[in-house]
């Protein structure tokens, strides 16, 4: 009876330990697979703006409490206008005075007004975790996408390249932070990379000085680190695909171009733009029945 009853309390204890552990590995919605939340980004890469952005408030309303809702809004706001500005095509990577200056006009006020509302409401959550926990995943991974999309968004289609600049180094130390604890968080990837090719195609002039800021670029790096997100990224495996496209477009690879934009070309046959890439990529005309992206 005494030996059951140790055993008894032995197992009691286990549990006891084991309970806190298993709540510490709560799922959350940037390191798991969410039907709607695909649904959303699968309407994002498709162009359907109104769409993603219905399918993301929607999920919002029943997870106030989650960053990654309202960054994926943002993610919306700003996808829709670097698509409408003609920024994930061939036609700006391939002009260096835009792809190092930012787009000829200006953005869309309203939509870059929503844009920011959401990255406020989205950096205000994932600081909320943060302070709990200076090294929680779903913190630093909203961190990372945040200061990312705020850089795209300076450099692109504000030209505040001052800005940007400092949103790309808080992003690369999020992702940096992230990335040592769950090497498995790909979608991380895209923001260093991002940053290192961006920073790589500056002149030797401009680094050396980015250099005593602490801040450093390496092309052929950043187009690693983008193939990990375009290989194995979750939500964000499309944008590196686009991305990773376009950049060896630059680099003259077109043989890695090809293959990722037949992979968009096939998986979203309703997005004009990758099939029309594509054909470009090929050294074909832009079939007839594509079109240029409007």
């Amino acid at each position: 009876m005494r030996r059951a009853l140790s055993s008894l309390f032995l197992i009691l204890l286990a549990l006891a330990l084991w309970t806190p552990c298993a709540r510490a590995q709560v799922v959350t919605p940037a390191f798991s697979s969410d039907p709607d939340l695909e649904a959303g980004y699968r309407h994002l890469y498709e162009r359907q703006f109104v769409e993603a952005r219905d399918t993301f408030e929607k999920w919002n309303s029943q997870h106030p409490d989650e960053a990654f809702g309202y960054v994926s809004l943002a993610a919306s706001y700003l996808f829709e206008e670097l698509f409408i500005q003609g920024v994930l095509t061939s036609d700006y990577f391939l002009d260096d005075k835009r792809f190092l200056g930012g787009i000829t006009g200006k953005p869309d006020p309203e939509r870059m007004k929503n844009f920011n509302i959401e990255i406020v409401r989205a950096r205000s959550l994932a600081q909320r975790r943060i302070k709990k926990n200076s090294r929680d995943p779903e913190g630093l991974y909203v961190m990372t996408l945040v200061a990312g999309m705020e850089s795209n968004a300076n450099s692109m289609l504000l030209k505040k390249h001052l800005d940007a600049l400092k949103f790309l180094k808080e992003a690369n130390a999020n992702a940096t932070n992230l990335l040592a604890d769950r090497p498995d968080a790909y979608d991380a990837f895209v923001a260093l990379g991002c940053a290192n090719y961006i920073i790589g195609s500056l002149s030797g002039s401009a680094r050396f000085f980015l250099w005593f800021g602490g801040i450093h670029g390496d092309k052929q790096l950043g187009m690693q680190q983008v193939t990990k997100t375009a290989e194995n990224g979750h939500y964000l495996k499309p944008f590196a695909k686009i991305l990773l496209a376009l950049s060896a477009r630059r680099e003259k690879q077109n043989t890695i171009a090809q293959k990722f934009l037949k992979e968009l070309t096939d998986e979203f046959p309703s997005n004009p733009l990758y099939a029309a890439e594509y054909a470009k990529s090929l050294g074909r005309p832009i079939p007839a029945t594509v079109g240029p992206a409007q």
